[in-house]
């Protein structure tokens, strides 16, 4: 997992609500548990049409939404069924942060697990956000805020365990393993005490 600080991108919006992670990545793409290639399989029955070339009614098909980092997302984003594949597809199509007023709880624990920021905001700034498509952002990880192009800021809130993880790019695996030499000790003492 790379080290997530800083995210500057304009923002793609998808207004619908209660996006769910079958919606996120089909079930039929669950079959494999490498995160690279998911990518092509994001939003896959929204964003392609049957004949397999691309919806052009879909939002993040739109040529303003191309090279978009950050999803501004309806109320109740990544419900449903607990896949970390959802997480996983968002990060390999390119998506690094997803903005909504309510996230999946489940979903929001992966996302950030994986490296997904997921940012909670308040209803106001959450429908600011989907009412202007392509608005230029600045995310401070270390710093919990989100910068506006007009010099305003919006503050969240990450759990200080997953904003650790995120800023030092380890996963929970990782974090242990750098407490290898600690752990070692603590049970050489516990060894010595019994």
């Amino acid at each position: 997992m790379q080290s997530v600080t800083r995210i500057h991108s304009r923002t793609a919006v998808l207004v619908d609500e209660n996006i769910d992670t079958d919606r996120i990545i089909p079930a039929r793409f669950l079959t494999t548990t490498e995160r690279s290639g998911l990518g092509k399989y994001a939003f896959q029955d929204w964003r392609y049409r049957q004949d397999g070339g691309d919806n052009p009614d879909f939002p993040l098909n739109k040529p303003e939404a191309r090279g978009c980092n950050i999803l501004v997302a309806g109320r109740n984003f990544g419900c449903g069924s607990s896949r970390e594949h959802a997480p996983w597809a968002l990060l390999d199509y390119g998506i690094q942060a997803v903005l909504c007023s309510e996230i999946a709880d489940i979903f929001r624990g992966n996302a950030l697990k994986n490296g997904l920021l997921a940012i909670v905001l308040d209803e106001a700034e959450h429908r600011w956000l989907l009412s202007n498509p392509g608005t230029e952002l600045s995310i401070d990880v270390r710093e919990q805020v989100i910068e506006l192009p007009d010099g305003g800021r919006i503050h969240f809130r990450l759990e200080p365990f997953a904003r650790h993880c995120l800023l030092n790019g380890v996963d929970q695996l990782g974090f242990l393993l750098q407490q290898a030499e600690a752990i070692t000790q603590y049970e050489q003492q516990q060894e010595k005490a019994a």
